[in-house]
C-alpha cells in the first residue's frame, strides 16, 4: 500500500560544505516521525510535470529521537533540476511534499558481527543515523569502522562530531580517506576506502587466523559501491554479508 504524501515544513538550513547543505524538515501533523536508521525520504518537487520526474529520494542523516523533525544533507548537483531547487528555491519555512520513511536499508535485528559502513559523499547520512541510533540506545554491538571517502579535506561531512563520537565510545571508528590530497600529515589518510577495510580485515585475520565475521554496508557511487563488491567477494565473504543503497 503506497504511504501517504506529507508536508514538511524546512526549518534550518545550514552549509555543511562549499557544496552540501544540511535541511531539517519537521513533519506537520504528527507528533513524531518514526523511522528505521537507514531509511530514506521521496521529496516531491515541482520541477517537472510529470509526477514521477519530480521525486527525489534522501536517506535520513539524523536518528530516531521521538520527534517530527529529520535532518537531510544534500550536495548540489551539476545540472541536477532537484538539488538546483532545493539550493536556489528552499528557504527556511518552505513546505515541501515527501513520503516515507521507505526503504530497507537498516541494520539487523541482531548485530552479532562488525559492521563496516563504507560511503562516499552525503553517503554517510544513514551511517551517521545508524551509528547514533546503536550508542544512544546502548544496542548491544561489536566494531564499527565508518570509513567515509572524499576527494578534499573541504568535502569532509559531520568530521569534528564523528571525531568526538570516536573518543567517547571506543568500539566506533571513524576512518576518513581523501582521495586528492596529499599525505603530508601521518594523521590523515589519503586514497581510496578500499585500502582501509582491506587493512582492517587483513589485521584482524593475522591475530585470528580466519577470516573476521562481519557485515559490510555500502552507501555511496555506482563505481565505488561496485569495486567493494567484488574486492570483499575476492576475500573470502559471502553475497549475504554485503548490503548496498545507491547514490546518484
Amino acid at each position: 500500500m503506497l504511504q501517504p504524501w506529507l508536508t514538511g515544513k524546512v526549518i534550518r538550513i545550514l552549509d555543511e560544505t562549499a557544496t552540501t547543505r544540511r535541511f531539517w524538515i519537521e513533519v506537520q501533523g504528527v507528533d513524531r516521525f518514526d523511522f528505521k536508521p537507514g531509511q530514506f525520504v521521496t521529496l516531491d518537487l515541482p520541477i517537472h510535470e510529470q509526477r514521477n520526474k519530480r521525486w527525489r529520494s534522501y536517506s535520513i542523516a539524523s536518528w530516531p529521537d521521538g520527534t517530527n523533525v529529520i535532518e537531510l544533507v544534500i550536495v548540489l548537483m551539476e545540472g541536477g533540476l532537484g538539488t538546483s531547487y532545493l539550493f536556489n528555491e528552499v528557504k527556511e519555512g518552505s513546505e515541501l511534499q515527501l513520503r516515507g520513511p521507505q526503504g530497507v536499508f537498516v541494520l539487523p535485528e541482531n548485530i552479532e558481527k562488525d559492521l563496516f559502513f563504507v560511503c562516499t559523499g552525503t553517503g554517510i547520512a544513514p551511517f551517521r543515523s545508524m551509528a547514533h541510533h546503536i550508542l544512544n540506545n546502548n544496542i548491544p554491538h561489536k566494531n564499527i569502522y565508518l570509513i567515509f571517502g572524499c576527494r578534499k579535506f573541504g568535502d569532509c561531512l559531520y568530521g569534528p562530531e564523528l571525531k568526538a563520537l570516536q573518543e567517547k565510545v571506543p568500539s566506533f571508528q571513524y576512518l576518513p580517506t581523501f582521495s586528492r590530497e596529499e599525505a603530508g600529515d601521518h594523521l590523515i589518510r589519503t586514497g581510496y576506502v578500499h585500502a582501509v577495510y582491506e587493512e582492517i580485515i587483513t589485521e584482524k585475520k593475522k591475530e585470528n587466523g580466519a577470516l573476521h565475521p562481519a557485515n559490510f554496508y555500502l552507501c555511496g557511487w555506482k563505481n565505488m559501491i561496485d569495486e567493494a563488491k567484488q574486492r570483499i567477494i575476492a576475500i573470502g565473504y559471502d553475497k549475504k554479508d554485503i548490503h548496498l543503497e545507491l547514490y546518484g
